[in-house]
């Protein structure tokens, strides 16, 4: 199959497409190798299957329609992944038009391209980050997301509206998946379990936000990349079963669905930064402080749509995922 996958360089889209090449697929990878954390990492990333028959790279910003037009022109795709975006919540507090370029700008470029293209399937990356105040446990699809307490989750929560206007008026089918926590070798730098290893690492004390009174339901790279790859290949269809006098946010009737990719299984930020501890071998203090900006107290994935719908839903356990992540950590970093 031929598919075009957006961040290939980065923290997902690199182990996705790992994964793509190996079963046979010819991926047409995109990326802006942007600053916004080492892009030496990115480049490692991308070592590990640039010299791929099956792969070719093209370094772009999604922003820039005339570069994803020509893209989908030159290649024409029969699915797309749309992993690209400016992730943090942290960061969009301060440059919140980086934001509203990337992830409003750039995915309507690509849903113009599929929809010109004749794609058969868009699968784009939402975000556990969409529930924001919601305080119902656990965050299901069925859910109502109105209240974002983020400009990064609202641009996720416009991405899966712009999706659903697609699948509508043009009939192209889209699948959003709204990741919990992602983790794991080749993570992202900003994201804490990496912030947390490098700290450990170097004996230096940990913040800790909300007083340490935070749980989340970390979920293990492979089982985030398992759960894309089980989507891709069951394209968006109308729900039959859709009620539009008591609509269901998480299907429609037109081709599109919308997924929690999460272990169901939160864990205690504490219970993490302790299991860091163990498998790095060294103990350090940890600065309580109030919740940031932004944050939300608890994650918690109900992955029951998912699992009713593709069969499939992730199994990688905390204490198996942080042993794993944090031999790949001492390995590249030599620590």
């Amino acid at each position: 199959m031929r598919l075009l996958v957006t961040g290939t360089a980065g923290f997902i889209g690199a182990a996705l497409t790992e994964r793509l090449l190996a079963r046979g697929d010819e991926v047409l990878g995109i990326d802006n190798h942007n600053d916004y954390y080492d892009p030496a990492l990115k480049e490692a990333r991308l070592a590990r299957f640039a010299g791929h028959a099956g792969y070719t790279h093209r370094r772009a910003d999604l922003a820039d329609a005339a570069s994803v037009n020509e893209a989908f022109a030159s290649f024409k795709p029969r699915r797309v992944v749309n992993l690209a975006a400016q992730a943090g919540v942290r960061y969009s507090l301060k440059n919140p038009q980086v934001y509203v370029q990337s992830n409003l700008v750039g995915f309507g470029n690509v849903l113009e391209a599929c929809r010109h293209s004749g794609v058969d399937h868009l699968v784009y990356a939402s975000s556990s980050s969409v529930y924001g105040a919601n305080r119902k446990l656990p965050f299901a699809v069925e859910d109502a997301v109105d209240h974002p307490v983020s400009l990064y989750a609202a641009t996720k929560k416009a991405n899966e509206l712009m999706a659903h206007s697609y699948s509508h008026l043009y009939g192209l089918p889209t699948t959003g998946l709204r990741f919990f926590t992602v983790y794991g070798p080749w993570g992202r730098p900003d994201m804490s379990p990496m912030l947390f290893a490098d700290r450990i690492s170097r004996g230096e004390a940990i913040d800790v936000f909300n007083f340490g009174d935070h749980s989340r339901d970390f979920t293990y790279v492979d089982d985030i990349v398992e759960g894309v790859i089980r989507t891709l290949d069951r394209p968006a269809t109308p729900d039959p079963a859709y009620d539009a006098k008591s609509p269901n946010p998480g299907t429609s009737n037109a081709p599109y669905r919308v997924y929690n990719i999460g272990n169901d299984q939160p864990v205690q930020l504490l219970r993490f930064i302790e299991l860091l501890e163990q498998h790095l071998g060294r103990s350090v203090e940890k600065n309580l402080l109030p919740m940031q900006p932004g944050d939300v107290p608890d994650t918690w994935a109900d992955v029951s749509a998912l699992r009713r719908d593709v069969g499939y839903a992730p199994g990688t356990s905390i204490e198996e995922g942080v042993e794993r992540f944090v031999a790949w950590y001492r390995g590249y970093f030599n620590r």
